[in-house]
């Protein structure tokens, strides 16, 4: 069987999920999986589809051409089909923190993440130890103020050598430029804790502690131009006491940098995450 996952989102009217099933079962589809949702105050109509065919009477090429003619011009739709077979091709960014990179190898190399992992690059040379470990090509590209530019060309023909589909930023110490994220736009995924903006700087878990925050978090997001500013995509929480040093918050928020990321990369490869206004749809 082919299997693909039909994303689609235009503004609301009647009849929009009425016509797509119908084309599906007309070019002898089977859905296994809807979901819709309308955003109310911007009256926008959202789907997800999975739909499987018979792979001897299925193209890709036939079945985007019908569906724009048929359905999307009626309906004014942006909308993006995927075959299940593609496997995107996700790069990594670190910098010196290890946390979230070995979670995340760990679960690719467990078949968790089903994801492709072309290279993993760096400003810093400390966890190339960790990709020789897992067979994972390396490259050091050294960033400073002056050479910023040209580092963000060096990665930039990287991603296009490799055909990367978006870019994860496993820790990355560095702010990305409008020159990668406009080329990648909502395919690069950030993540840091949540209390940003309130306690900004090297050491906010220091700055946490020295207030008696009573709760601590994680947030993943799509990376835009406004720093730790783009649409969320995961978010997580724990909860803290006068009895927890530092060293345990610093723990405790490490722990959910990962699930959160984690959890983030899992959605998008799954291709469950709409954008819209910089906010985002998450379908289950």
């Amino acid at each position: 069987m082919k299997k693909i996952t039909l994303l689609i989102n235009c503004k609301d009217r009647s009849g929009i999920i009425a016509n797509v099933t119908n084309f599906i079962a007309k070019n002898y589809g089977n859905i296994v999986y809807i979901d819709q949702h309308v955003d109310r105050e911007q009256n926008i109509f959202f789907m997800r589809l999975e739909s499987e065919f018979k792979k001897d009477t299925f193209t890709m090429e036939v079945f985007k051409t019908k569906f724009k003619t048929d359905l999307a011009d009626t309906f004014d739709m942006k909308w993006r089909v995927y075959a299940a077979e593609d496997i995107p091709k996700m790069a990594l960014f670190v910098s010196k923190y290890d946390h979230c990179l070995y979670d995340i190898l760990g679960r690719y190399n467990s078949g968790e993440l089903d994801v492709d992992i072309p290279f993993i690059v760096s400003n810093h040379n400390d966890l190339k130890p960790i990709a020789d470990s897992f067979n994972i090509p390396f490259y050091h590209i050294p960033v400073t103020k002056d050479t910023k530019a040209e580092a963000e060309q060096k990665q930039l023909e990287l991603c296009k050598t490799f055909g990367i589909h978006f870019i994860v930023l496993a820790r990355y110490m560095q702010i990305v430029s409008s020159k990668i994220i406009n080329q990648y736009p909502n395919k690069v995924i950030n993540i840091h804790h949540s209390f940003l903006p309130a306690f900004v700087g090297a050491k906010p878990y220091h700055s946490a502690y020295k207030r008696g925050v009573k709760i601590i978090g994680a947030t993943s997001h799509y990376v835009t131009e406004e720093l730790d500013a783009g649409p969320i995509i995961e978010q997580d929480v724990t909860r803290v006491s006068h009895t927890h040093a530092i060293g345990d918050l610093i723990a405790k928020g490490r722990d959910l940098e990962k699930i959160v990321l984690a959890n983030a990369i899992k959605l998008h490869i799954k291709r469950k995450v709409m954008v819209y206004n910089n906010k985002t749809v998450i379908f289950s």
